[in-house]
């Protein structure tokens, strides 16, 4: 056997404690034979005081010992943070239950009976060096997990903090350009109305082209600031009447449903824990993009919604132009158009607008259309106690 020092890192090591020679020198010896490499402690201190020096792999530790016996010694290493997840197993000539009991009690994770069988003490020490393997392995995936969690959650932070001050920019921004913008929009009407035929054919184009740039302007920063109050401006969710919201929005829409011939309907729907007036500007936008994205018919448009395991479904079906499958996600996402102004006018918000209040509500929002057979835009509420249709 070898004396003290420092642990060979490519043999497992065993530290063997034993109040008598002969058993140190011939369990040493086995386990050398068998490839381990093997350090002994003649009684408890000594073997208390090698376990902290050496860090064996594991510890064979013998119960009855003058002056500091085995279950004491176990104590001690299990009471130091140095040895404590060492793995100690018991060699004792004690067969009561009791004996074994408070073996298990400080802290050993098995035992071997006197007189000792070799294949069972190398049986047992391989088992419980595996297992100590595998917890080492486990703390350190447990380790890696919870720093992997905590740098999400610092990246989640900081990502919310980013967006919670540019939603504050952008309503800001929006609500502050809103009047000077009112003002060069006012005043170029009134320079339109003015001079509309008294200057060159040329002058009337140019104010024309100024004139529908302010209204697309205002049109762009009213959308904005309606985005950015989704987050900014939100109220609390409470019992709201999905019903109500969708005939407010229809009575808003009436001017756009006349001209066009639209025919709106819906079924019954439900009550929901939410923000009203967002969802009165969701089923608002879903109806108009129904009326606007129309074909050569009227449009028809359908409201209708679902009981789910987890709340509700709603869907919005017409029957305009639809959409290719490979622009469904692209619509949902802030100034994307499928279409030119002259087409079809619009900022390219409305459906960003849509899933953004969605995604607030903890909801996803999709769309199940065919080109030229019409769409279906789907959304889902989740359900909090609220009521049926």
């Amino acid at each position: 056997m070898r004396p003290v020092e420092p642990p060979d890192s490519t043999a497992k090591t065993i530290l063997i404690v034993d109040d008598v020679p002969a058993n140190l020198e011939v369990v040493g010896r086995h386990l050398e034979n068998h490839g381990y490499r093997a350090v002994v402690a003649q009684g408890g201190i000594e073997g208390i005081e090698r376990a902290r020096l050496v860090q064996p792999s594991l510890i064979l530790l013998d119960v009855l010992m003058p002056a500091v016996d085995g279950f004491e010694t176990c104590r001690r290493l299990k009471a130091n943070p140095d040895t404590r997840d060492i793995p100690v197993i018991f060699m004792t000539a004690l067969t009561d239950t009791a004996d074994k009991l408070t073996g298990f009690e400080v802290g050993a994770v098995d035992y071997v009976t006197k007189p000792l069988n070799g294949a069972e003490v190398l049986a047992r020490i391989g088992t419980h060096l595996q297992l100590a393997t595998l917890r080492q392995q486990l703390e350190l995936q447990n380790t890696q997990l919870r720093q992997e969690i905590a740098a999400r959650k610092e990246v989640q932070a900081t990502l919310l903090r980013s967006n919670t001050e540019l939603e504050q920019l952008a309503y800001v921004a929006s609500h502050d350009m809103q009047e000077p913008l009112r003002m060069v929009a006012s005043y170029l009407q009134l320079v339109a109305q003015r001079y509309q035929g008294k200057l060159d054919p040329e002058a009337d184009e140019f104010i024309a082209f100024a004139v529908d740039g302010a209204k697309r302007m205002q049109a762009l920063i009213n959308d904005l600031l309606a985005y950015s109050r989704v987050g900014t401006k939100a109220r609390p969710f409470a019992p709201t009447d999905c019903a109500t919201l969708v005939d407010l929005a229809v009575a808003d829409l009436r001017i756009a449903i006349e001209e066009s011939g639209a025919r709106v309907t819906r079924g019954p729907l439900p009550m929901v824990m939410a923000d009203g007036m967002q969802m009165n500007h969701l089923f608002q936008n879903l109806i108009a993009n129904a009326i606007k994205f129309h074909g050569k018919e009227p449009p028809q448009v359908r409201i209708e919604a679902e009981a789910t395991d987890t709340g509700w479904c709603f869907s919005v079906r017409d029957n305009g132009i639809g959409i290719a499958p490979e622009y469904f996600e692209r619509i949902f996402v802030l100034f994307q158009r499928l279409h030119g102004r002259r087409e079809y006018p619009g900022t390219g918000i409305g459906l960003a607008l849509c899933k953004k209040i969605v995604e607030r509500h903890a909801g996803r929002i999709w769309v199940e259309s065919t080109p030229s057979a019409g769409s279906v835009f789907k959304f889902t509420i989740p359900r909090r106690g609220d009521g049926t249709p």
